[in-house]
């Protein structure tokens, strides 16, 4: 006959013993410290994730290198403009 028994517990007095210590001395883990974010610069650029049709993009691209550069440049006029 098999005797089930849970393995994790300890079949002897000896290992019950070495299992209690290490629950009583071991020491949680602390979790590590979430670092903060770091103030804005002003001016200073964020990466977005933008969607824009097809057309406008096309507009913008057509000029080649630099287009988010040129798109950023209209918006910041806009802005200004709106006051």
């Amino acid at each position: 006959m098999v005797e089930s028994r849970d393995r994790r517990r300890p079949t002897d007095a000896r290992a019950a013993a070495e299992a209690a210590f290490r629950k009583a001395t071991t020491k949680p883990v602390a979790p590590a410290p979430v670092a903060a974010a770091p103030a804005a610069i002003p001016g200073s650029r964020e990466s977005v994730t933008l969607r824009l049709d097809s057309a406008v993009l096309a507009h913008f691209q057509k000029d080649g290198p630099g287009w988010q550069d040129r798109i950023n440049a209209t918006l910041k006029a806009l802005v200004a403009q709106e006051g």
